[in-house]
């Protein structure tokens, strides 16, 4: 395996979640977390609001930017760029199945294109000293994954690759909706497990792969690091984000950040304090820790306020610790209860 465990694990590019606010607070609870950009086309990169699109908070390192793209001239000017902005990675992608990055002949058609997709990253490679990193899928369509997947790895470490993240799903193009594709196409851990040691078969040990899809909790996390490099976790990570203040002990051997998601809610305070100062709204953040106490007492009530009153203009920091004082009551009435039960 690869002496670099710095994609030991991490949290996967989504689009609509994994803006700069959700990033920033999902390293306060993870020192370790490898973060991963919302999707950017490499044409927005040249000719958008860079700020709007690439900015981010030095809290968020290690970072990686994904771009969307196929045309290998325009992803190395945008790797350039987002290399030049302090990104640790650029990551391309060749997985998503929406309508719109098939219209654009990006995203997981490319696993059709081999070929293409080398010369994307050789582009890349030969504009930035940063690792230039493919996310795929096993296959798309009636392609066969056996051979699909070889047929991609092979033209992409051949550019250079320096590193793979494998959805373990086929994606369909056809018939199948962007969420459907997420569920419904069957996982085949084996098959990205057969590609890992297919490489270290041919010594080629110092490439990672990581692994991708349906995995829930650190547990499953951990039985796949005995097959593949890292673990990738998205919804999972993102609708339960108390699982993260596991990562470092669990999977690297480190204390956690913060003892609990209270302490990180407090640590995360300064945060919020200076986007508001800059007039952005509470909402814009809280958003993104509705699933923070997730299965403890008063997390209902801890969401409820957070979404009636969080995304009120004028809402401020006394809404969230109102909120978080929801799960703090619940859980204090039932240590009461339970210590009565005793006595």
């Amino acid at each position: 395996m690869p002496k670099d465990q710095s994609f030991r694990f991490s949290i996967a590019p989504m689009m609509d979640w994994t803006d700069r606010h959700c990033r920033a607070f999902h390293r306060t609870l993870s020192s370790h977390a490898r973060l991963y950009t919302e999707m950017v086309t490499a044409n927005a990169v040249i000719f958008g609001d860079r700020e709007r699109l690439l900015g981010f908070s030095d809290v968020e390192h290690p970072l990686a930017v994904q771009l969307g793209g196929s045309e290998p001239e325009a992803l190395a000017k945008a790797a350039r760029i987002c290399a030049d902005w302090g990104y640790d990675e650029i990551n391309l992608n060749v997985g998503c199945p929406s309508d719109r990055v098939q219209g654009g002949n990006f995203g997981a058609c490319l696993m059709r294109d081999p070929a293409l997709v080398a010369r994307c990253v050789a582009a890349m490679k030969a504009e930035v000293a940063i690792p230039v990193t493919v996310k795929c899928r096993i296959g798309v369509d009636e392609q066969d994954p056996e051979t699909a997947l070889d047929a991609l790895a092979d033209a992409v470490l051949a550019a250079g690759v320096d590193g793979l993240i494998v959805h373990a799903r086929k994606a369909w193009l056809q018939g199948l909706s962007p969420k459907e594709n997420r569920d419904v196409p069957p996982l085949d851990y084996g098959r990205v497990h057969r590609l890992k040691q297919r490489l270290l078969d041919q010594r080629l040990p110092d490439v990672p792969v990581s692994i991708n899809g349906g995995i829930l909790t650190l547990e499953e996390a951990q039985a796949q690091l005995a097959y593949v490099d890292g673990v990738m976790l998205g919804r999972a990570a993102y609708q339960n984000p108390d699982l993260l203040l596991a990562v470092d002990p669990v999977l690297f051997g480190e204390p956690a950040p913060h003892a609990d998601g209270f302490a990180a809610v407090e640590a995360f305070e300064p945060y919020i304090a200076a986007h508001r100062a800059t007039g952005g709204r509470l909402h814009d953040v809280t958003r993104h820790m509705l699933g923070l106490f997730t299965g403890r007492p008063g997390a209902r009530a801890y969401r409820r306020h957070l979404a009636t009153e969080g995304v009120k203009p004028e809402a401020g920091l006394p809404v969230l610790r109102a909120a978080v004082d929801e799960v703090r009551r619940a859980e204090a009435r039932r240590a009461a209860g339970r210590a009565a039960l005793v006595a």
